[in-house]
Parts: C-alpha cells; sequence; structure tokens
C-alpha cells in the first residue's frame, strides 16, 4: 500500500530523494499550540533557521491571552521570514508613544483601554506569503492571495489578488471576477483528499474551466 497523498498528521512533510524529512518545512497546525493562533490543515511555514517555536518566529507578538487571534486557512505557503505583526504590538498613542506600563503594572490602568477591541488578523485559504513579507496588524487577505518577497500588507486584500512593495499595492488580479468566482465555488481546499490528488493536473494547472470540469 503507497503512503498518502497528503499527510496531514506530520510535522514535516517533505522529505529529500534519500528519505530525510527536511526538519525546515512545518506543518504549522502539527507545531503550533497557542490559544491565539489557528492555522488550517496542510498550511506550511519554511524557515532556514528551524526554530524552536514556531508560533513566536512567525508571531512573536501574539501572546497567549491577547485580545486578538491569528487566523490562517488551509493549504497556506509561508515563506523564509515572513511576520505576522498582530495587534498588541502596538503602543497606545497619547502624547508619547511610551509604553510606561509594561515596566511598571502597577500604571496598567493607565494603558489597558488601548486593548480593548483590537482586530483579528485573517488569511484565507491558499495564500502564497512571500520571503521576508510582513503582515501587519488586522490584515485581512483573501483567498488565492500571492504576497511578494518583502512586502508590507495591511489592510483588506481581495480574493486571487497579487500585491508587492512597502506598502503592498496591487500588481494585478490573478483571473477575471468571473474566474475568482468560479474558484470560490470551487473552493477545492475543502475537497476530500483523494478528489484533490485526483484533480492535481487541474489545480495545478491554469485553465478555470478544466477544474471546473473535474469538479464534476
Amino acid at each position: 500500500m503507497r503512503d498518502a497523498f497528503l499527510n496531514v498528521e506530520s510535522a514535516h512533510p517533505m522529505r529529500f530523494a534519500d528519505g530525510r524529512e527536511n526538519p525546515c518545512i512545518a506543518h504549522l497546525a502539527r507545531v503550533i499550540d497557542h490559544p491565539n493562533i489557528k492555522v488550517g490543515n496542510f498550511t506550511y511555514a519554511n524557515d532556514f533557521d528551524r526554530p524552536t517555536d514556531w508560533a513566536a518566529r512567525l508571531a512573536p507578538y501574539t501572546y497567549a491571552g491577547a485580545p486578538e487571534t491569528l487566523h490562517i486557512g488551509r493549504f497556506c505557503q509561508i515563506a523564509h521570514g515572513v511576520r505576522f505583526i498582530t495587534a498588541s504590538a502596538n503602543h497606545s498613542v497619547g502624547l508619547s508613544t511610551y509604553p510606561f506600563p509594561i515596566f511598571d503594572p502597577t500604571k496598567l490602568d493607565h494603558y489597558k483601554h488601548s486593548f480593548n477591541d483590537l482586530p483579528d488578523t485573517v488569511i484565507g485559504h491558499d495564500c502564497w506569503i512571500g520571503h521576508g513579507a510582513i503582515v501587519l496588524p488586522g490584515a485581512r487577505l483573501g483567498h488565492g492571495v500571492i504576497v511578494g518577497a518583502g512586502a508590507v500588507v495591511g489592510g483588506v486584500v481581495p480574493d486571487y489578488a497579487i500585491v508587492v512593495g512597502n506598502p503592498a499595492r496591487l500588481l494585478r488580479m490573478r483571473f477575471d471576477a468571473g474566474g475568482v468566482a468560479k474558484m470560490l465555488g470551487l473552493a477545492w481546499w475543502h475537497w476530500p483528499l483523494d478528489q484533490i490528488e485526483a484533480a492535481l493536473p487541474q489545480i495545478m494547472g491554469s485553465d478555470v474551466e478544466a477544474l471546473v470540469r473535474a469538479a464534476k
């Protein structure tokens, strides 16, 4: 019996030709246990400096019990050096931005109002976030988004957009409006694995109609 097409239980799903697993690529749902980080199956991250704590490496300002959550969908691809700067990283902005209470907890009452209603950061399914990109607090990336290397992304990014630069700007859409609607309707990332495997030529191709036919 052959190995499973995709092993959802594997912490390190990539193997070299000699059978050794690549410890620098990790299924995040298997290696992150953090109450404020929710990651869908098959989403992986790559880091050439293998972290001992993937949550701290990717989202260093997201602490357990924070008022916000980082949500990442299924089948996302996160390159080396990507950082999610979640809302708790922000300082209270008054006449000064200096965070006095973190050095003296007795002053926390002057500061805790700034931790109310902090926005979640949400990454859709099948997003590719390129090398060294930074995702800012409260960003919302749609499904199928591509973020260029080194981009700094905030705000709302529409489904199947490609964004680049600092601040990130729309380079182009991957499909026209009809194609985006069809891809969202197909939602292949929720298919059973055997159906995904059977449709790999279409999923990895560029013809939306071919994937529509495969879905039938």
